[in-house]
């Protein structure tokens, strides 16, 4: 338990602790090339924080007529998956995992992202056992920005919404945050701020280093757990 009374944190995945970004572009590109598409001329982080089925929605009219969404996604997805070892973990973020799991703080994810790359990812970084369970889109009726998916981890982790704290990367996820309850934090690195007068789109805190969620963090009300 923190200081401030909070309990678990719940960890955005692309962006916030793997740099995944930039293999979602090439694996968007790459696929829908083998359809004939040639979408190159996008930029790599044109859709930062979209989950995949607005990408879809977005870029229907520059793909093939008759081609199922579902084929488009699975081809993406199995690029994504097959590259997934050239995947690099933010700057902290290992270290700030197994950090937190040394004094026994719960961590969960939550990502817009689908189950299969949910999991590659995971695997990617080698944290999956110092993840108590994680929740994709597959896992809920809608994704971020709907506050679904953070409430679905309070439910399961059976933590008020308040007490956990939500480290997200995107206005995407942020919003989804704040409206399911969580304590959100920003993490800019290098990306900037979000300049937003809207209440609901500030962050609780912002952070430039992953540090600065251990740091909200005391030893001294936990219990040991190394993953």
């Amino acid at each position: 338990m923190s200081d401030a009374g909070f309990l678990a944190v719940a960890w955005d995945i692309d962006g916030t602790l793997v740099d995944s970004e930039p293999l979602h572009h090439r694996a968007l590109v790459a696929a829908s090339r083998g359809f004939g598409v040639d979408l190159s001329d996008l930029p790599d982080m044109a859709f930062r924080g979209v989950h995949m089925g607005d990408v879809w929605r977005l870029l229907q009219s520059r793909l093939p007529q008759g081609l199922a969404e579902q084929e488009w996604l699975d081809a993406i997805n199995c690029h994504y998956i097959e590259n997934r070892h050239s995947l690099q973990a933010v700057p902290g973020a290992v270290e700030t995992i197994r950090m937190l799991a040394d004094i026994g703080i719960p961590q969960v994810c939550v990502s817009n992202s689908c189950r299969p790359v949910v999991d590659a990812n995971l695997d990617a970084m080698g944290i999956s056992s110092c993840i108590r369970f994680s929740i994709s889109l597959d896992d809920v009726a809608e994704g971020k920005p709907s506050p679904m998916p953070y409430r679905n981890a309070a439910e399961r982790l059976g933590f008020s919404p308040a007490s956990i704290v939500a480290v997200e990367d995107s206005l995407t996820g942020l919003v989804s945050a704040r409206a399911a309850g969580l304590y959100a934090v920003l993490f800019t690195m290098q990306k900037g701020g979000l300049e937003e007068e809207d209440t609901d789109r500030r962050p609780d805190l912002t952070i430039d280093a992953l540090a600065g969620v251990a740091a909200l963090f005391s030893a001294g009300n936990a219990t040991s757990h190394t993953c």
